[in-house]
């Protein structure tokens, strides 16, 4: 090889590798700054829940003793148990190791759809004893903040499962983690804002 083709494709693969530096650094801040609308828009639900709060101490204290602790305790459980394994799996993309950043990912998934599942068995608790979103204010904020975290579990579990099949194309094996990195920190916004919503709901009232 030539000292003028050995240059290029250095040149070459340095400019490869600024690509993906850059393309990994837009795609990080596009995150963030998607995030950032999500915290606005949960951060709006839960200034009316505090001025609400104010205004009916009572009825809000009353109808929070209605809700399951054990369920909720469960579910929190369960999401900083995900959190803690897309954390893992974010790290095994990291390191190309494919097997691990699959199982990690599977585990992540059955976590979601194990908390999905208790959220369904507490709604339909609730059904079953006449309480609804037009039942008083508590209820309809309730219904209103948790139905909206649990879309976000779902879109969650929908880029987890993406995540997972282009694993399984082996589609992280060249050092292109970005999709898990990204993944990743959506996952962690939907943990948070469970982790807030938990003691406002359940505990405090």
């Amino acid at each position: 090889m030539s000292s003028s083709t050995a240059e290029h494709a250095e040149s070459h693969a340095h400019g490869h590798g600024l690509g993906e530096a850059v393309t990994h650094s837009a795609a990080k801040f596009g995150m963030w700054l998607f995030l950032g609308t999500e915290i606005l828009l949960f951060g709006g639900l839960f200034a009316a829940y505090a001025l609400f709060r104010a205004k009916f101490p009572d009825l809000f204290y009353e109808s929070h003793k209605k809700l399951d602790i054990t369920l909720g305790t469960i579910n929190t459980i369960v999401l900083i148990f995900s959190s803690f394994t897309m954390a893992l799996a974010v790290s095994a993309s990291q390191k190309r190791n494919r097997k691990w950043l699959i199982i990690l990912l599977s585990v992540t998934f059955i976590c979601g759809a194990a908390f999905g599942v208790n959220k369904y068995f507490e709604y339909s608790a609730k059904f079953h004893h006449g309480i609804f979103p037009d039942t008083n204010i508590f209820y309809a904020l309730y219904f209103m903040m948790t139905g909206l975290h649990m879309i976000h579990v779902f879109i969650g579990m929908g880029i987890i499962f993406a995540l997972i099949i282009m694993a399984k194309q082996r589609r992280f094996e060249k050092g292109r983690y970005t999709p898990v990195e990204v993944g990743g920190l959506y996952w962690h916004l939907v943990d948070l804002i469970w982790i807030y919503l938990f003691p406002l709901l359940y505990l405090i009232g």
